[in-house]
C-alpha cells in the first residue's frame, strides 16, 4: 500500500519504522527536515513538499502535533488540491470538536476521513502493539482496520468521528493525573526517610498499583528526563484539550487545574521537551534531607 505520513516527531518517525519494516510503500514530510534524517537513512522516501508525499499515496496519515499544525501542513492552500479521492487517518491527540471541523474541511475538498489516536509510545509503535481508537463510520472502520494492525494489537470502533478523541483525552488525562500522584507519594516517601524499595514493594501488591509508576520510577530516582517518549509541553497540550472538553461537558475540573499547574511551572523550569514525569521537580524540588 501506498501511504504518506506526515510529521515524523518522536511517534511519527516510530510509525514509520514501523510501516516501511511492514514493507508499505512510504512517503513522509516534516516541516523541520532534520527530523526526517533517520528515516533517509533507513531508505524511507523523504518529500520535499506535503503534497509531494501524497501525490501517490493510497492513504494519508496524519502524526502531527495539533490542530493548528494539522491547518498549517496538510489544509494549506498549496496542498489541498491533493486530498481529493483520498482518505486521511488522523492519529494525533486533538479535540473532539476539531476533529470534526477537519473532517468537514476534508469531506468538502473531496477526501475521506478518519480519527484513529493511539495509547502507546515509541516502544509500542515500532513493535506493533499501540492501542488504537478510531472514530468513523464502520464501512470505512473495516476498510482501514487491516493498515491500523500493522501498528496496533487492539484497534477498536468508538463510534462516529469525535468519540475516540473524547476516549483518547480521558485516556491522557488519567497520565497526567497518575504522574503527579505518583510524584507527590514518592517525594513524601524520599523526605520522610521511608525506604523506597518497601514503599514499592507495598504498592505492587495493592489495587493502587499502576505499571507507570515502575516504568517512571528510574527516571524519578535519578532526575534524569532526556530522550522522552511523550514531553511536558505535549502533555500540556492534552490537559488543555481534556479542560476545554471538561468544561463544556460541565465537569468540574479544579483537580486537573493543580496537575495544570504543576506543568507549566515545569515547562517554565525549562523542561517542557522532557519526559512529562519532570514534574516532579515542582513536586520535589530537591532540597529535602534524602540528598
Amino acid at each position: 500500500m501506498n501511504v504518506a505520513l506526515l510529521g515524523t516527531g518522536l511517534l511519527g518517525e516510530a510509525v514509520a519504522e514501523r510501516l516501511h519494516a511492514a514493507g508499505h510503500s512510504l512517503s513522509v514530510y516534516n516541516r523541520s527536515a532534520g527530523k526526517t534524517q533517520r528515516l533517509r537513512q533507513l531508505g524511507v522516501a523523504v518529500a520535499p513538499t506535503a503534497a509531494e508525499a501524497m501525490s501517490k499515496a493510497d492513504v494519508v496519515l496524519l502524526l502531527l502535533a495539533d490542530e493548528a499544525a494539522i491547518r498549517a501542513v496538510l489544509l494549506d492552500t498549496k496542498n489541498r488540491s491533493a486530498i481529493s479521492g483520498r482518505m486521511v487517518i488522523q492519529m494525533g491527540t486533538i479535540g473532539p470538536a476539531e476533529s470534526r471541523s477537519i473532517q468537514a474541511e476534508i469531506t468538502r475538498l473531496g477526501g475521506r476521513y478518519v480519527e484513529a489516536p493511539v495509547l502507546g509510545s515509541i516502544a509500542e509503535a515500532k513493535t506493533g502493539t499501540l492501542l488504537i481508537m478510531v472514530g468513523g463510520t464502520p464501512e470505512d472502520y473495516a476498510e482501514w482496520t487491516p493498515l491500523l494492525q500493522t501498528l496496533g494489537s487492539d484497534v477498536r470502533l468508538v463510534g462516529p468521528v469525535g468519540k475516540a478523541a473524547v476516549m483518547k483525552l480521558a485516556l491522557n488525562q488519567l497520565i497526567a493525573a497518575e504522574m503527579a500522584a505518583f510524584a507527590l507519594s514518592l517525594g513524601l516517601i524520599r523526605e520522610g526517610g521511608v525506604d523506597q524499595d518497601t514503599f514499592m514493594e507495598v504498592l505492587r501488591k495493592s489495587a493502587l498499583y499502576a505499571p507507570m509508576y515502575d516504568k517512571k520510577l528510574p527516571r524519578l530516582a535519578k532526575r534524569q528526563y532526556e530522550q522522552p517518549n511523550f514531553s511536558t509541553r505535549h502533555l500540556l497540550k492534552d490537559v488543555d484539550l481534556f479542560l476545554a472538553a471538561a468544561q463544556q461537558a460541565r465537569l468540574s475540573t479544579e483537580g486537573l487545574q493543580g496537575v495544570r499547574s504543576l506543568l507549566t511551572g515545569t515547562i517554565a523550569q525549562g523542561l517542557g521537551e522532557m519526559d512529562y514525569s519532570a514534574l516532579y521537580e515542582q513536586v520535589d524540588p530537591g532540597e529535602g534531607t534524602h540528598r
